[in-house]
């Protein structure tokens, strides 16, 4: 079974592009093959040093993040969030967000929103997990 999260970034309530600039300095020095581009966006298929991988694809408006592994790739996750300025946006649909994000959410979302101050491993594994072994 496949594990999907996808990050998010709202302004005055709608999505926000993500910076492909930041993208790219978190996440060029990971790469583990060449990133493809295609129609619907960037693909990167990223490895961390202790050998945990995940797919990440950079959407117009999204990044999704597919099959991470349990391991240090979990920390690129988050700091891809934090200087993204994204929420995540988890399996069963609870969005976990800095507390800043609220008044940009989309009418309703706030109901499904988990609100922190600072989006850390601790904080997503509060929320998506729990989880068989740490993520890191």
């Amino acid at each position: 079974m496949s594990y999907t999260l996808s990050l998010y970034r709202f302004s005055r309530a709608e999505p926000a592009a993500p910076d492909p600039d930041v993208v790219r300095a978190l996440l060029s020095p990971l790469l583990a093959a060449p990133e493809k581009v295609s129609d619907d966006g960037v693909e990167f298929w990223i490895r961390a040093a202790d050998g945990s991988e995940a797919e990440v694809g950079v959407h117009e408006h999204f990044v999704g993040v597919e099959r991470p592994q349990a391991g240090e790739v979990w920390k690129t996750v988050i700091a891809l969030a934090d200087r993204l300025g994204a929420g995540i946006l988890v399996p069963g649909g609870t969005f976990l967000c800095r507390e800043d994000m609220r008044a940009h959410l989309p009418e309703g979302m706030a109901d499904d929103s988990v609100f922190v101050p600072e989006i850390t491993l601790e904080a997503f594994e509060g929320v998506a997990g729990p989880f068989r072994y740490p993520l890191a």
